[in-house]
């Protein structure tokens, strides 16, 4: 039996799909695994770029440090529902809800793209979508490392902006 090439796309797509989330927990790195007690409230897909500056680091080196993101986010129709701009990371809703956190752990996740991430999330300010998020995750990155350019004396200040994607998926405790 042949399986025709977008026969065997769509049996792919159609198998993703399917997975649940206790399935796709079963492949998150157990640092970024979010605590039992917990459930999805919203998932989104961040769009956006990471800003990093040339300058000297604490070590007295030079390199390229992070200065903050800015993104989209958008549902899985790809309409945005909010943003996640920092620093301090913020994700806020289109309604005006907004959350703060505290990073708990990364994991990697291949050359070229930013680790995974769990995040604990501070009481939400404002009433709405971000009200009662008790964990980020920052699942399926792509892109976002700093450059791979010169970074010396020469270059002190230079800004570059990376383009990146991620999923955000919030959840509330149960």
């Amino acid at each position: 039996m042949t399986i025709q090439p977008l026969t065997r796309a769509a049996l792919a797509a159609t198998l993703i799909a399917s997975f649940s989330h206790v399935a796709l927990a079963d492949m998150t790195p157990a640092d970024v695994q979010v605590p039992d007690g917990n459930t999805v409230a919203l998932e989104t897909v961040g769009v956006g770029a990471i800003t990093y500056m040339c300058e000297a680091k604490g070590d007295g080196t030079m390199g390229w440090v992070f200065k903050g993101p800015h993104a989209a986010l958008n549902d899985s129709d790809g309409a945005q529902v909010g943003s996640y701009y920092g620093p301090p990371a913020t994700w806020e809703a289109l309604d005006g809800s907004k959350i703060t956190g505290t990073q708990l752990a990364t994991a990697a996740n291949g050359d070229g793209n930013i680790p995974l991430q769990l995040v604990e999330a501070n009481p939400a300010e404002g009433e709405g979508a971000m009200t009662g998020v008790s964990y980020i995750q920052r699942l399926n990155t792509q892109g976002g490392v700093a450059p791979d350019v010169a970074c010396d004396d020469g270059h002190d200040g230079a800004t570059a902006v990376v383009t990146y994607q991620a999923d955000y998926i919030f959840w509330t405790a149960n």
